[in-house]
Order: structure tokens, then C-alpha cells, then sequence
């Protein structure tokens, strides 16, 4: 995600506090803050400006995907939780920059997400954001070589990404829902399936209204299409069809939201079995 410099000096706002629309963070807490997307600062005697040393390291992740995640962190609603600050006019101060280098910050079921003004979703709401676990490190990867590729115009590498993505996400799934989960074989649409019945999703349920059966029934074609399509387009076999950017989206897009849907209904589940 490549910013202007106005856009991250606002961003930068944000993130300290000094602008009065968000909390405020002290030098400590910023460490805190960038020392989670991986840097090993130390507030000690030396250390600079809070807002120097904000603008620095916003200047270093710049054109990185660790951009949008940290505006995504800063914009949170529960960043602001017992504050005197409303979340949405941080978010309104960062949109009005944000939207000349053609992006915008949403919230979506309580969660910040940086969305391409062009049609591209650039951010996926998951549970592991920060994990060190080398599947979860993958999902992330998959994400992010999915929207770069696109913006390269490697349609071909962005849908092959894009089926990798739900690919790990739904076998992550399984191994949280089945103590012994069967060995995948590449089968993705059977794959979904076992999910899709462990998560209580099957379109085949009776206590379940017509329309979301309808519904259920088409997300399991949009991994039959989304399977086929990879396989026709994707770089992992000889191409049969070149894919355009619009195809790209399409794929990488859907792939997006069944993640998000699914990844939402595993921690409804989670959290409803703990009441």
C-alpha cells in the first residue's frame, strides 16, 4: 500500500494522538505499537520525537502491506472504547487523504478495513494477525502476493495466491474443528465441504430458512467456479484462458469474502460455546 507523504503525515496524527482525534500515545506506547509489526525498538535515553519516530517508521513500512494493517489497528472501534474520542472522525480525517491516493478506510461488522477505491478489497479481517506460526504466516502471504500481483498485473500469479489463501484457510479451519483432520489431497471443493458441515453451514439443513439455503448453496459453487477457475487461469498449470484484471479481482475478491464469512462464522461458533 503506497501513501503520499500528506496521507501518512495524517495517518501519523492518528497514530500519536496529537491531533486530538484519537488517544494519545506516549513514546512507550508507540514502541509498543510498531514493535508489533516486527520492529525491536527500545524507549530509552536518545530516543527521539514521538513524532519523528512515528513518521520514521511509517516512512519504512510505506508500499509494505503493514500499512493498511496499522491504519486498520489505529481506526479500530475498540481502540476508542472508553475514550472521549469517536473512532469515526479519525476514520473521516484519514479518508479524506487516503481517497487521492485512490483507497478509503470501512468498518465492517466492527472491524476497520482499507478498501481500493478501484474495486480491490486490500484487507482480510482473520484471528491471527501478529501469530508466528509458519501456516499462519502463510495465510498472510497468500493476502498480500494476492493484491501486489494485481497491481503488477500478474493475473495469473493473483488467482493462483487467491486459491492458496482459502486453500490454507479452510485446512487452519479443520485442524481447529477435527482432531483428525484426513489428509488434504488438493481436492478444494471437498475440502470446503467437510468445513462447510463441521461449522453447521450445509445448504442441506432443515431448520433453515429458504433463502440463506439458497445462499449457503451458492457459496459452495463459488469454490467449485473459484477451483476451476485457478486451474484454467492460474500459473500452476498450462494456461488455457489468459485471465484480464477483471477476472483477477473477481477471483481474488470472492476468495476474500468466503475467507472472511467463514473465518466470522468459526468465532460466532467458538464464542457461543463458551457462553
Amino acid at each position: 500500500m503506497q501513501l503520499s507523504k500528506k496521507t501518512i503525515e495524517a495517518v501519523r496524527q492518528v497514530v500519536t494522538g496529537d491531533e486530538n482525534l484519537s488517544p494519545y500515545r506516549s513514546g512507550p506506547k508507540l514502541v509498543t505499537l510498531f514493535n508489533s509489526y516486527g520492529y525491536q525498538n527500545e524507549y530509552a535515553k536518545g530516543f527521539p520525537s514521538r513524532w519523528i519516530y512515528a513518521q520514521q517508521k511509517l516512512d519504512d513500512m510505506n508500499g509494505t502491506d503493514a500499512m493498511s494493517k496499522i491504519i486498520c489497528d489505529v481506526c479500530d472501534p475498540r481502540e476508542y472504547m472508553d475514550t472521549d474520542f469517536e473512532f469515526t472522525a479519525a476514520v473521516e480525517y484519514i479518508n479524506k487523504r487516503l481517497f487521492y491516493d485512490g483507497y478509503e478506510v470501512v468498518v465492517e461488522k466492527g472491524l476497520a478495513k482499507i478498501r481500493s477505491l478501484h474495486g480491490a478489497d486490500v484487507a482480510v479481517s482473520h484471528p491471527f494477525r501478529g501469530s508466528t506460526e509458519q501456516s499462519h504466516h502463510f495465510i498472510e502471504e497468500q493476502i498480500e502476493k494476492s493484491e501486489r500481483k494485481i497491481k503488477d498485473g500478474d493475473y495469473d500469479g493473483a488467482i493462483t495466491n487467491a486459491r492458496s489463501l482459502l486453500e490454507a484457510v479452510l485446512r487452519e479451519l479443520e485442524s481447529r474443528l477435527d482432531e483428525n483432520p484426513p489428509k488434504y489431497d488438493g481436492d478444494l471443493p471437498k475440502l470446503y465441504k467437510r468445513v462447510q458441515t463441521a461449522l453447521n453451514l450445509s445448504p442441506g439443513r432443515k431448520d433453515i430458512d429458504q433463502s440463506l439455503e439458497q445462499v449457503l448453496s451458492g457459496l459452495t459453487s463459488i469454490v467449485q467456479g473459484l477451483s476451476a477457475l485457478s486451474n484454467r487461469m492460474g500459473d500452476r498449470h498450462v494456461r488455457t484462458y489468459k485471465p484480464s484484471r477483471h477476472h483477477a479481482l473477481l477471483v481474488v475478491n470472492a476468495a476474500k469474502s468466503l475467507t472472511n464469512f467463514v473465518f466470522d462464522t468459526y468465532e460466532y461458533q467458538n464464542d457461543k460455546s463458551q457462553e
